[in-house]
């Protein structure tokens, strides 16, 4: 009959010893030697609020490390584990964990993503860039008005509102407000001209477009009402009939909330489409491509009122007595 044996004292600290052997083995085989020879490069994203084995797992995944374990195991007994700093990282498979700790530690960002939300103007995007440390507010205005950058740019306006594309750009360490710029018109410039080549024309310049889709973009919520926007703005721009778009009466004021006073109304500003008629003499804000082609391609209707409902969808009207119900119902209650 078989019987069992419980290994004895001694030879449990042989295996012992021997799992600690090769465990150590492991662990500095692992932290010595790369994964690779620097063929495979990869940008990580590490976003701000993740922890260590987040980090970990899309280093594993992209194959720049041997083991996600091991580089948790040595962030943390480094103590480095909670001193990672968020953004985006270039690595390649010839770097160590030694090397990938202190680039994460120290911040070493090849580049950081900034966002650019649909219809924010530049003084918007001035204070969204500073408020997440990437430039300081008046560079980036002062670069956005400089008519040297401008003309190179073939920007004929004395200003970059209306051509800094809305979009998510890498920002480079020392990239200066100019060359940020530069990088946001370049890419309205390739999206423009991918939307202008299907549109009629209208009998409109580009900046008169770009005006009309700044527009649209700061009235609409819903993306499939700015055909409709756009068509209210086409028809009283055919009739002679005053634009009245409150969002233009603040530009450069303060920020477009949603409503307007009588005093905002009242006010003096070449942009006021109360008081003057046609089109501003320059965009409110960055359009995206939605709006630019609701500019170019309106939709067909006989609209020329709306009134914006609770949920910040619009009640379009075609005469001033069915608009004045609808602001009744709407803005009374």
């Amino acid at each position: 009959m078989f019987s069992f044996r419980p290994p004895s004292k001694t030879m449990m600290v042989s295996l012992v010893r021997a799992s600690l052997a090769v465990f150590l083995i492991w662990y500095l085989f692992c932290l010595l030697a790369p994964a690779g020879s620097g063929k495979v490069v990869r940008v990580v994203s590490f976003p701000a609020g993740s922890g260590i084995k987040k980090l970990a797992t899309e280093l594993k995944k992209n194959g720049i490390i041997r083991s996600s374990w091991h580089f948790i195991i040595v962030s943390r007994l480094r103590g480095q584990a909670h001193r990672l700093k968020a953004g985006d990282y270039r690595f390649t498979d010839a770097m160590t964990t030694t090397d990938i700790l202190r680039k994460v530690v120290n911040g070493d960002v090849d580049f950081q993503r900034f966002t650019l939300p649909e219809g924010y103007s530049i003084y918007q995007a001035a204070e969204l860039l500073q408020q997440q440390h990437f430039l300081q507010r008046n560079d980036f205005l002062r670069a956005c008005g400089s008519p040297r950058l401008l003309t190179r740019l073939g920007i004929r306006t004395a200003s970059a509102e209306g051509y800094l594309y809305p979009a998510t750009y890498n920002l480079s360490q020392g990239e200066t407000a100019e060359q940020l710029v530069a990088q946001m018109t370049a890419h309205f410039e390739k999206n423009y001209s991918a939307i202008a080549r299907k549109a009629s024309g209208r009998g409109m310049s580009r900046h008169e477009v770009v005006i009309l889709a700044s527009m649209i973009e700061k009235e609409a919520v819903s993306p499939a009402e700015k055909p409709l926007i756009s068509s209210v703005f086409h028809n009283r721009l055919r009739i002679g009939m005053p634009l009245q778009s409150d969002p233009t009466t603040i530009y450069g004021v303060r920020t477009f909330c949603g409503t307007v006073t009588k005093a905002d109304i009242r006010r003096s500003s070449p942009y006021n489409t109360y008081l003057n008629p046609g089109l501003p003499p320059g965009p409110i804000g960055n359009p995206g491509a939605d709006a630019l082609r609701a500019a170019l391609h309106p939709a067909n209707t006989q609209y020329l009122y709306f009134v914006a409902r609770q949920d910040g969808t619009h009640q379009f009207s075609r005469t001033l007595k069915e608009h004045n119900r609808a602001v009744q119902k709407y803005l009374k209650h």
